[in-house]
């Protein structure tokens, strides 16, 4: 069987210092995890082919196929707030560009790909953990209708990778994406004075993501409207990102680089999962914020286009950028309205929902399976204290009558029953490194049908010895 990817690169057309040519670095002996069928289907490529022998070389980075032109993407970024002027793939290899059947064009990249000159002092792999993480993850996203990145496949590379926990397996997750540029991209750029590289950049990304922009100030509002649209979907489901670095901000709107991600089971606005997020920048709450501040380093980088006049490019960058708050607050309200089952529209909405976050965090409620049980009047029981609750709930009940009752299929088809909960991420990975991965299909199978209600134990919060109170970057 014969692997035919229908490869139309454009990234790699752009000048040299945009990027390092360079194929994957071959592993041992690669092996099947999982194939996304459908997504294959998708891209044009055949599942099967992918499956087979010479897919799998594929996919671990033993063969580059016919028409992949194999690069290193170099970027910058504001990492927990310090500036790095030379970040990069590291360990990922774009493999190059795929327009599908649907005439979307997407990357095909292998992270885990081995060392790059963007590597530093990384080896350039991924264990399985981070691999099953971000499939898991990404595809539990991509079913609850959040712009993301996706995992179109994952192998084990028959080697071991050396980690502060030991010698772990190795393994190659294949991620799709509409780019993979990044807000940090164009600080690598401008940060060089490099004007013209913006320019080039700024083009492409019009052309790539925002057609009907014309200008540099055309897209910064597009890219500030679906930063607005993307964070007020992360927060609607409880998701932490855990380290919105502008490295990690895709200009396109999509999420991108599931490291030390997480759902929220007990629901706290400050939240933080994350080990290396010690002061909680980028805790729950303050996603938008921090969302805010990375659009703003992006205007500073697009400043000598908009206007030749510095400050009245600082005061058109600055109008957009501001656009950001009320964008957000609409896309925040629309989103919980939904949760409520509130198909109309009124004024005290938006305090409506505050006070039930603030009884939820009181009553230390299960933030997914209270949204969820509401629609069947049963979210009391997802509360360890109910009293807050039901202080809320008569004014919830009022806003109901004046619309004529909940609108339960809204409700049912927004708030998910399961959800890749992070005690069940971590017993599937401890499975697969073991090599079984049953726990990784029927936890994957659960939570890409998120709105139906899964088997019996999915849907549940972590016992106390289960809670997984930290999780890590991949690298």
């Amino acid at each position: 069987m014969t692997l035919h990817i229908p490869f139309d690169n454009s990234y790699v057309r752009l000048p040299d210092r945009f990027h390092v040519r360079q194929a994957p670095v071959p592993v041992k002996a690669p092996g099947l995890i999982k194939v996304n069928r459908a997504l294959a289907a998708e891209l044009g490529i055949d599942p099967a082919a992918l499956e087979s022998p010479e897919g799998v070389a594929v996919l671990a980075g033993n063969h580059v196929p016919d028409g992949a032109d194999p690069l290193a993407q170099a970027y910058a970024g504001h990492q927990f707030g310090g500036w790095n002027p030379q970040l990069g793939d590291g360990r990922a290899i774009l493999l190059g560009e795929v327009v599908g059947p649907d005439g979307a064009r997407r990357d095909i990249q292998l992270k885990g790909a081995g060392r790059t000159p963007f590597s530093r002092m990384g080896d350039g792999r991924a264990w399985v953990g981070p691999v099953i993480r971000e499939y898991l993850v990404s595809e539990a996203m991509h079913a609850m209708g959040v712009p993301t990145t996706r995992a179109l496949a994952a192998v084990t590379t028959g080697e071991p990778i050396l980690r502060e926990q030991g010698p772990l397996p190795g393994a190659v997750l294949t991620r799709v994406a509409s780019s993979h540029i990044r807000v940090g991209t164009f600080q690598y750029f401008a940060a060089r004075g490099d004007i013209e590289g913006v320019e080039m950049l700024a083009d492409h990304v019009r052309r790539r993501h925002y057609p009907e922009a014309e200008t540099a100030l055309q897209l910064l509002d597009a890219v500030v409207a679906a930063q607005a649209r993307l964070i007020a979907e992360w927060m609607g489901l409880g998701f932490i990102h855990g380290v919105m670095n502008t490295d990690n901000c895709h200009v396109g709107g999509e999420t991108i680089d599931y490291g030390p991600c997480a759902f929220m089971d007990t629901y706290r606005a400050e939240q933080v999962y994350s080990s290396i997020d010690h002061y909680g920048r980028y805790a729950y709450d303050a996603q938008p914020g921090i969302a805010a501040w990375n659009l703003a380093q992006f205007a500073t980088c697009l400043l000598p286009l908009i206007d030749e006049d510095r400050d009245r490019a600082v005061e058109l960058a600055t109008e957009s950028v501001h656009r950001f708050p009320p964008l957000y607050e609409a896309a925040f309200l629309a989103k919980f309205r939904a949760k409520l089952g509130l198909a109309t529209e009124e004024e005290d909405d938006w305090q409506l929902v505050l006070d039930l976050m603030e009884a939820m965090e009181q009553g230390q409620a299960d933030f997914t399976n209270a949204f969820r049980a509401l629609s069947g009047g049963r979210a009391q029981d997802w509360f360890t204290d109910r009293a807050p609750f039901e202080a809320w709930l008569p004014r919830y009940a009022a806003r109901l009558a004046r619309q004529g009752g909940a609108d339960t299929a809204l409700m049912d088809r927004t708030n998910p029953a399961a959800i890749p909960r992070n005690h069940q991420v971590e017993a599937a990975i401890v499975a697969a490194t073991g090599g079984d991965l049953a726990p990784f299909e029927a936890l994957l199978a659960a939570v890409t049908d998120p709105f139906v209600q899964p088997p019996p134990g999915f849907e549940l919060p972590p016992e106390p010895d289960q809670v997984v109170a930290r999780t890590f970057c991949g690298t």
